[in-house]
């Protein structure tokens, strides 16, 4: 019943969660090894730029997010889709590595910025009494472009080249992606306006806006666990070409790893929506971030490629998690007035992370500290990070049993 009187507007989410594959950063090292060949790169200067791109795409995220509060998403979205075909355009036609350089940015500005940002913004506005179960079918596209993007990547670049492969990633963005978009999205699902849309408030009774959110203990307290799943998540399939070196694997045989990640990610997301819904999305913040600590540390010891998947399977839990928690978690705590504002702060948090972890760990690697040993740390942070998130849950379930015990709707 849900999603026969609401497949419309799901649909859009999942459209704009499956696109943003182009621009993650596991599409994007489908390419590494002919990219660093090409301009000459190696592990440590190839993720310097990446670094580099991902973090002026994070200081736009934070300059811009907000136009999803400000602009009507039936326009946002195919504006924000030609930009990303521009940004395909110039991965196919880059000569130079500031032309690289350039077109990556708009990547991961489109692609893990915007549309992901776009999609759970519109699920977090449009939603209320079942948010997470809308928050965890949008986010069913990421693990769909995780499973069916990367077979016909693979397939496109052995056929065409990998400079024609993003050119055709372009011709699709434009002429499929766009138009389909705004067909989705021409009438929004609430009467725009603040007078007229059914906006819920937060903590306090309150519409939260960016200032007040930053200011309050909750943002700061989860920096570090925003920031880390997606620091080891990029870092795993970022240098996968470097892991199949270390441990004598093939490419070939690591590939059904995309599955198990992709599996994983399905079942924690529609789990972790349905437990938000029935007893609150705070509560997933203790075990959130266990089973990737089990999964990254797996990848040192691992002799056999068998290894590699259950340690995906593992990350991809986390992963699903923490997609439906941040979209359920935001609109409860701070309202929806201004969630597009609070989002874009959280996304760009989320988008430095990814944009951190290349640089840092491909230096390392450089520096002699293979991945697998870097793994071992990432594990144990991880798990230390939980008492940390236990103590979050207990503070704000507090706080929201002492603010109005049903979001008050605002007219």
């Amino acid at each position: 019943m849900f999603l026969r009187h609401n497949l419309r507007w799901l649909s859009a989410g999942f459209l704009l969660t499956f696109v943003s594959a182009f621009g993650q950063t596991w599409f994007i090292s489908l390419f590494a090894g002919a990219i660093k060949a090409e301009h000459g790169l190696t592990d440590g200067s190839w993720g310097s730029l990446y670094t580099i791109a991902t973090l002026s795409a994070a200081a736009l995220m934070f300059w811009r997010g907000s136009l999803a509060d400000t602009i009507a998403l039936s326009r946002l979205a195919p504006a924000v889709t030609v930009l990303f075909a521009i940004a395909a355009l110039g991965m196919a036609l880059a000569q130079s590595v500031w032309v690289l350089g350039i077109a990556l940015f708009l990547l991961r500005f489109c692609g893990q910025g915007m549309f992901s940002h776009m999609a759970m913004t519109a699920m977090g506005r449009w939603f209320d009494a079942q948010r997470g179960k809308a928050v965890s079918i949008a986010n069913l596209g990421h693990p769909a472009g995780e499973v069916i993007v990367p077979v016909l990547t693979v397939l496109g670049i052995a056929i065409f080249g990998w400079r024609l492969s993003w050119g055709a990633v372009a011709l699709v963005l434009v002429f499929g992606v766009a138009p389909l978009i705004w067909a989705l999205l021409r009438n929004d699902r609430t009467p725009r306006g603040h007078g007229q849309a059914k906006l819920t408030t937060g903590l306090r009774g309150r519409q939260w806006t960016r200032q007040d959110a930053a200011r309050h203990w909750l943002l700061p307290a989860l920096l570090p666990v925003l920031l880390t799943p997606g620091f080891i998540s990029t870092v795993v399939f970022f240098h996968q070409v470097h892991i199949a070196e270390v441990k004598g694997w093939t490419l070939t045989a690591m590939a059904p790893g995309y599955s198990a990640f992709a599996t994983t990610t399905v079942v924690a997301a529609l789990l972790a929506g349905w437990a938000a819904d029935r007893f609150g999305a705070q509560r997933l913040l203790t075990a959130l971030l266990l089973p990737m600590g089990i999964g990254v540390a797996l990848i040192g010891p691992a002799e056999q490629v068998a290894g590699w998947y259950v340690a995906l399977g593992f990350i991809g839990m986390t992963q699903g998690t923490a997609s439906a928690l941040w979209g359920v978690l935001l609109p409860i705590a701070y309202g929806t007035r201004h969630l597009g504002a609070i989002r874009s702060l959280a996304t760009t948090i989320i988008v430095v992370s990814t944009a951190i972890g290349p640089g840092i760990t491909g230096i390392l690697i450089d520096r002699g500290i293979d991945f697998p040993t870097q793994s071992l740390v990432m594990g144990g942070w991880c798990i230390l990070l939980m008492i940390g998130c236990f103590m979050i849950d207990r503070h704000l379930t507090q706080e929201l049993a002492t603010s109005d015990p049903q979001p008050r709707v605002v007219r």
